[in-house]
């Protein structure tokens, strides 16, 4: 109830019955968009190639990783010429399995083997990267691997560029290492190999995911004035995002400052990201206040815009606002999806018009807007808590019916308003569908329902429940 509805499947399924309790029909706007995921695509046949071009490379393992084993499987592959093709692929694939599994030291003694007795073989940078993602992934706490395959790089005549430093940057932070990754970029970029953008905004991206955000900040202003470096918009666009993902508003307002300072125009995207941040503090007035600031700036808000918006509001209960928002960006060419419409009725069931937004729903399909599974569980867990057990049945008969499955939070509280009216046999009907349907673990259904037939045991024994 209270997350942000994601954009889930649409479910193509009429709900006027729950409200005019009449059959249903298929709503004739819906045969007009064009839901191409639900169209079966046929799979292209493979072509079938001449039996020249089919053959495979053959599996090379090497265990125990020896290097004169190592050595000796090589001579015997290209010594027996025709039956596999000696390119550079193969010879790449032979390396990244021996060094899989090999020392470093190895490795390039390997490589150098395979040099010196296949002179066709002739390694370019994709192959020095074999080794120096090796060196990467090395348990040694230190970069002294690294720079030891850069420098036999450059004496084969491949000197580190921005592609191996990339290479090498996004190695040591998939590993973990990122401080490993911070000086190696010090360290090339003080022999003027400077990262390019796309390498200094994944370090940064992975900074604020996995590092304080003091660590971050004095990455930047070391890049920045050792080595002239200067943030730009995505650097601050990831910044922004972490920090208001963090609900620290007040670094992303300070953020805001500093990007406007620098030169640069906030985008939609920034924006949209401040306005998550102050919907996840139920700060709906500051919401607004950043879409004003919008307009004022000339940024024309998008779709994304108006349903951070209209949930903000409606989240913190300001629903009749959220509605005007409805007519204001159909004015503005964004029409509403089901994300807008289940905030809109997250809100309403908020304020206990669980009806309400069961009519909206209706609203919403007769727009040839289909509502997906968390429309559906917001709407049941609505009337469940308005006690409006009948219309929540009504509800999930449709959502068995399409094969939706249902939320954790949306599962307890329909199967603690069947106990509460004594439909125990319903409750453990819908037990079963929560299983089947793999709406969540066994264990977490069974849980659900064995603490509310324990309460309403307690209950009936002081008179409380039927």
């Amino acid at each position: 109830m209270g997350k942000f509805p994601p954009s889930m499947r649409g479910a193509k399924l009429p709900m006027n019955a729950l409200i005019n309790k009449t059959p249903s029909q298929p709503h004739p706007l819906t045969e007009n968009f064009p839901y191409w995921a639900d169209k079966k695509i046929p799979k292209k046949k493979p072509t079938k190639l001449p039996s020249e071009m089919t053959s495979q490379l053959p599996a090379i393992t090497f265990n125990p990783p020896s290097l004169s084993e190592a050595k000796t499987l090589f001579n015997q592959v290209i010594s027996t010429p025709g039956k596999t093709p000696l390119d550079l692929r193969f010879c790449n694939s032979v390396l990244q399995s021996f060094s899989s599994r090999a020392t470093l030291q190895d490795s390039i003694l390997f490589l150098n083997h395979m040099i010196k007795t296949h002179p066709s073989f002739s390694p370019d940078s994709s192959t020095y990267n074999v080794l120096l993602v090796q060196s990467c992934k090395a348990n040694d706490f230190s970069i002294s691997s690294v720079h030891q395959v850069l420098n036999y790089m450059s004496s084969q005549g491949f000197p580190p560029n921005k592609v191996s430093t990339d290479v090498a940057v996004r190695t040591l932070c998939s590993c973990g290492r990122e401080e490993d990754a911070i000086e190696l970029v010090k360290d090339l970029s003080g022999k003027n190999l400077v990262p390019d953008s796309y390498t200094y905004n994944f370090l940064v991206r992975q900074l604020v995911r996995n590092r304080e955000l003091s660590t971050v900040n004095s990455f930047i202003k070391e890049m920045r004035e050792g080595f002239g470096i200067q943030p730009d918009l995505v650097t601050y666009t990831i910044m922004i995002d972490n920090v208001c993902n963090r609900k620290n508003l007040r670094e992303a307002t300070r953020l805001l400052g500093v990007l406007s300072e620098e030169g640069y125009k906030p985008d939609c995207y920034v924006y949209n990201t401040i306005m998550k941040g102050h919907c996840m503090l139920s700060q709906s007035g500051e919401v607004l206040d950043v879409y004003e600031k919008m307009k004022e700036e000339g940024v024309e808000p998008d779709l994304v815009t108006y349903n951070t918006l209209i949930y903000g509001l409606s989240k913190s209960g300001r629903v009749k606002e959220a509605k005007k928002f409805l007519g204001i960006m159909t004015e503005m060419g964004h029409f509403p999806d089901a994300v807008t419409y289940t905030s809109l009725m997250n809100g309403m069931c908020r304020e206990g018009d669980a009806l309400g937004a069961l009519a909206l729903l209706g609203e919403m399909e007769a727009k040839g807007c289909n509502p997906n599974v968390c429309t559906y569980n917001t709407l049941l867990h609505g009337l469940c808590k308005a006690r409006l057990l009948d219309k929540g049945i009504e509800l999930y008969k449709v959502m068995q019916e399409g094969g939706m499955k249902l939320e954790t939070g949306c599962y307890g509280t329909f199967v603690r308003a069947l106990c509460r009216k004594g439909r125990v046999a319903e409750a453990y009907e819908v037990f079963d569908y929560a299983v089947e349907s793999k709406s969540m673990t066994d264990v977490a259904a069974y849980s659900t329902l064995e603490s509310t037939l324990k309460w309403l045991k307690k209950a009936r024994e002081q008179g409380l429940a039927a």
